[in-house]
């Protein structure tokens, strides 16, 4: 009885013991599995992981890129902007010096024209005295044997006449012409008169030309019977 009992105690702790191993190997291998499952699923997310963060660097590369194009783009546009400016800088600068010339060139031609209206006036003064000279030049040539001719560089000669007696056809000349100051100058007597510059002074101050002639004639005269 004892025998049976023990031999059945027996039976039981090895059916337990069975059962036991049975299940601690099936929970050896579920856990085998499970690692390698873990660890499959490790190194797939790390795969992920890695392409997720090469993207993301190729996301930041492209993001500095695209950053960098906006400063050069910045930059290009700063520096169109600055020479735009200067440009319209040097647009108003030649505009005030187109101005400041036109002023100038308008005030040339209103001097010009003054100048002008002066030396015009001039010469109308200068064509009456040479009219006086020649209305003057008529009468001496009937009373004192007087001819004027007009030779080069606008200069008058006077020429005078029936002065020696012994040869009245002998000719005692010399020239006149205005200069720039408007007044009378005297050259080429021939013969030489030395008195010739005292009578020109005379003529300036007085502006007798008449006079003037008279006296040249007698110093003429003068010479010839001295």
């Amino acid at each position: 009885m004892i025998e049976d009992e023990l031999a059945l105690f027996d039976k039981s702790i090895n059916e337990f013991w069975n059962k036991f191993k049975s299940t601690v190997s099936d929970t050896s291998c579920g856990m085998v599995g499970l690692r390698d499952t873990y660890k499959d699923s490790i190194k797939a997310c790390g795969e992920k992981l890695s392409v997720k963060l090469k993207e993301e660097e190729r996301m930041v590369e492209m993001f500095l890129e695209y950053q960098n194009q906006i400063c050069r783009q910045n930059n290009l546009i700063q520096e169109k902007k600055d020479n735009l400016l200067r440009l319209i800088a040097e647009i108003k600068d030649k505009k005030q010096e187109l101005e400041v010339l036109t002023a100038n060139i308008q005030d040339l031609k209103e001097e010009y024209a003054k100048k002008k209206e002066t030396i015009s006036a001039a010469n109308r003064a200068n064509e009456e005295r040479l009219k006086r000279l020649q209305k003057s030049a008529d009468l001496y040539k009937d009373r004192l044997g007087l001819e004027i001719r007009k030779i080069y560089g606008d200069k008058l000669q006077f020429i005078f006449t029936n002065i020696d007696p012994k040869h009245p056809e002998n000719p005692f000349m010399f020239s006149l012409h205005l200069n720039e100051a408007k007044e009378y100058e005297v050259s080429d007597s021939a013969p030489h008169l030395e008195c010739l510059a005292e009578f020109q002074e005379n003529v300036r101050k007085t502006n007798n030309f008449s006079a003037f002639l008279a006296n040249v004639r007698k110093a003429f005269t003068a010479m010839v019977y001295n």
